[in-house]
């Protein structure tokens, strides 16, 4: 009989605390101050990473099991895309609620920018460069907190309306984890010295950091949809879906709005996924000493 592995989710749990610290700042350059809103990151971040990487490393144990009979089995690449794949599935029904919440509070203290509202922070002028008016919001904040949010969300717009742009957070989520777990594996492979039982903790750094960026990058396009459709809501209904949200960004502002963010991303994913990995890595060592 199958069991679950607590420990991954644990050290899920550790490494996803320790990334947030690290990320957050960088993560809040396209929307807000450093480190403001950092309690919901916190929270919630180290339960959904901690969730995804118990349900990823359990997900290959069960895959092993299926077809070579031992859940010891190491996964093939092949088996690893699966799991990742079905891991940025599941990814999606616990983080699309979260990352809604995130960005409605975080826009609510942000300035208001130029006639577009676009979550990278930036607007480009008559001469091509970046631009930001600062306007002073009135009255009160549209929420609360985190609670408030939720509760205001399910009752002007339903249960849905915590789910919206979760089918481009699918679209960016399930190649986003293949692009995440592979690279890693591979990285990992590549700098560890033969004949050592565990990999050593600036292979992990370093394998986790260029994994990140590269998923990061890649997710880019997606990620600018799904926080698009997000935060529409907050102010005006601009788009009616993804198909819509697409074709509108790409009439207004050209194919380089999908990649807008880009750069940021990239410099966000090394530091913060290389703490990630490093934090699981080193805690599931400690976990399975014990």
């Amino acid at each position: 009989m199958n069991c679950v592995h607590l420990d991954d989710f644990l050290a899920g749990w550790i490494g996803g605390a320790s990334s947030v610290i690290v990320g957050h700042p960088l993560d809040t350059v396209k929307v807000a101050g450093f480190f403001k809103g950092l309690s919901f990151p916190l929270a919630s971040i180290t339960v959904y990473n901690s969730v995804v990487f118990g349900f990823f490393n359990n997900t290959q144990r069960v895959i092993s099991k299926f077809r070579h009979g031992d859940e010891k089995q190491s996964c093939g690449m092949l088996d690893m895309t699966l799991a990742s794949m079905l891991t940025g599935l599941m990814s999606v029904g616990l983080g699309a609620p979260v990352d809604l919440v995130k960005i409605r509070l975080q826009m609510q203290t942000l300035p208001c920018l130029a006639e577009n509202l676009n979550i990278a922070g930036t607007t480009r002028n008559g001469n091509g460069n970046i631009a930001v008016r600062s306007v002073s919001l009135q009255g009160q904040p549209t929420y609360r907190g985190p609670i408030h949010c939720i509760s205001s969300i399910l009752q002007t717009e339903g249960i849905q309306g915590l789910y919206r742009g979760a089918g481009a957070m699918v679209l960016r989520d399930v190649p986003g984890y293949t692009l995440y777990f592979i690279p890693y594996a591979l990285f990992r492979r590549w700098l560890s010295p033969e004949g050592r039982s565990s990999p050593h903790p600036c292979s992990v750094w370093v394998s986790g950091g260029l994994a990140g960026s590269i998923s990061w990058v890649t997710a880019t396009p997606a990620d600018v949809v799904k926080s698009r459709l997000q935060a529409d809501a907050l102010h005006t209904r601009k788009y009616r879906g993804i198909v819509h949200c697409i074709v509108q960004s790409y009439k207004t502002e050209g194919i380089h709005v999908f990649f807008r963010g880009a750069s940021v991303n990239a410099i966000r994913g090394f530091p913060m996924s290389a703490t990630m990995f490093l934090g699981y890595e080193l805690s599931l060592q400690f976990f399975r000493g014990l």
